[in-house]
């Protein structure tokens, strides 16, 4: 009687293992091999046949000369994909007061005749740690300096902007917003045309 109940089991487990395991994950790499390979493959951008970014994920800018993102809360390192957390600051603490002001006194080096107000969004940081996009406000409100250290014209730099906005999902859901990396490589593009 108990081999004829953990027989069964056995080869249930077996049979599940093999088909949930193994069957089930290769039949859905490959769809998304065949349907969405550019997503599958981490949605890379590549300059001079080298990846040099994700979409998907943020990196850090700290160079006067590009758009800088959302700060990361992510450790040991700036947008640490393994590493994927939010800071979990409450905004009473002290902690988070300070890092915004910290933020606020790197932007304000960085462009100090700039007198317009900073969106939020450049002075915390996301809930992954890891986002990619900046609002159309944050991206605009950095314009005049990047502007001013390339030697370009505001609209110039206000046309890059504008070509690099993601719309809302569906129409409806989010805000517009701005991939960093995108932007930032067409800075250097337009560089070095």
């Amino acid at each position: 009687m108990f081999r004829e109940q953990i027989r069964p089991a056995i080869l249930s487990f077996f049979i599940l293992t093999v088909i949930t395991g193994i069957i089930y994950p290769l039949f859905v790499t490959g769809v998304a091999q065949v349907f969405f390979p550019r997503q599958a493959n981490g949605s890379l951008i590549y300059r001079g046949g080298k990846p040099v970014g994700s979409t998907l994920i943020g990196q850090p800018f700290d160079d006067p000369r590009y758009f800088w993102g959302r700060i990361s809360a992510t450790s040991p390192m700036p947008y640490n994909a393994s590493s994927s957390s939010g800071s979990n600051i409450g905004p009473l603490n002290p902690a988070l007061i300070d890092e915004v002001k910290a933020r606020i006194k790197a932007l304000q080096i960085v462009d100090p005749d700039n007198k317009a107000l900073i969106p939020v969004d450049l002075v915390t940081s996301s809930a992954s740690g890891l986002d990619q996009h900046i609002s159309l406000a944050a991206a605009y409100y950095q314009v005049p300096r990047i502007a001013r250290l390339r030697g370009l014209s505001e609209d110039m730099v206000k046309n890059i902007v504008k070509q690099h906005v993601s719309g809302r999902f569906l129409r409806l859901i989010g805000e517009p917003v701005v991939n960093v990396l995108e932007v930032n490589l067409a800075l250097d593009e337009l560089k070095n045309k």
